[in-house]
């Protein structure tokens, strides 16, 4: 998916996730919940790069994408167009499941389990979306 789709979507998660796991807190807190949330279902995505590194030996992915911004926010498909058969996209799903997963735990071990659920359900909704569109559902 666009980053875009993935903000729209974490938008709406968050907004969600945010008022049923925080019915107390105040609309600035809510409103700080959905910003975090839309950041976190946005940036995770940056693994791509480190992969496509990992799998060509070069950063000429992230190249395409700083030197040429329209590619890079717009035109999202030509990042990683000649990446077709060189695995990126099961290793990507794995990424994202294994970051989420340290990341979740993480905040557990801060002491913040109901926010580690949150960033939980924001990047569930993330990886769920990019199987739909892996499976041409979206």
């Amino acid at each position: 998916m666009k980053s875009g789709e993935h903000a729209a979507v974490g938008g709406v998660v968050s907004v969600v996730a945010a008022f049923v796991l925080f019915p107390g807190s105040t609309g600035m807190a809510h409103l700080a919940l959905v910003g975090a949330g839309i950041v976190v279902s946005v940036l995770i995505d940056l693994d791509h790069f480190v992969i496509a590194r990992w799998l060509t030996g070069d950063w000429r992915h992230l190249e395409r994408a700083v030197k040429n911004p329209r590619v890079g926010l717009i035109e999202q498909e030509k990042v990683f167009a000649d990446m077709d058969g060189e695995g990126l996209t099961p290793r990507r799903l794995l990424s994202h499941h294994l970051i989420g997963g340290v990341v979740t735990f993480a905040v557990v071990l801060v002491g913040r389990p109901t926010l580690a659920a949150f960033v939980a359900i924001v990047l569930y909704a993330h990886i769920v979306c990019d199987y739909l569109r892996d499976l041409d559902y979206a």
